[in-house]
């Protein structure tokens, strides 16, 4: 065997490492998601969970996000009704931060 040859496997060696390092983190936040929704998706209307839902396949991070803040909400024993759609969409424009307006002058 060469030098090359032992770089080239050791290479693919740590290659498979990290590969399987992120499948097994990607695993774990899966799982921590879905404990989530399980405590959150009963306690919001079938018209929040269907937003929810639209929203975790476009911007899941926020989508995420919003969701734990159901489960926090509910473990604070904040949330004395189900989550309606109409609070679900101001706890989104509360997530969502505000965009600068900027304005060109001409001279």
């Amino acid at each position: 065997m060469d030098l090359e040859e032992i770089k080239k496997r050791k290479l693919e060696e740590l290659k498979q490492e990290v590969e399987k390092q992120q499948l097994q983190e990607h695993l774990q936040v899966q799982e921590q998601v879905e404990q989530l929704e399980s405590i959150a998706k009963p306690l919001m209307t079938s018209d929040a969970i269907s937003r929810y839902c639209n929203l975790k396949a476009v911007h899941t991070e926020k989508a995420i996000q919003s969701i734990v803040i159901i489960t926090q909400l509910a473990q604070q024993g904040k949330l004395p009704n189900k989550v309606t759609d109409e609070q679900y969409k101001e706890l989104l424009v509360k997530l969502t931060p505000e965009k600068k307006e900027f304005r060109i002058h001409k001279k």
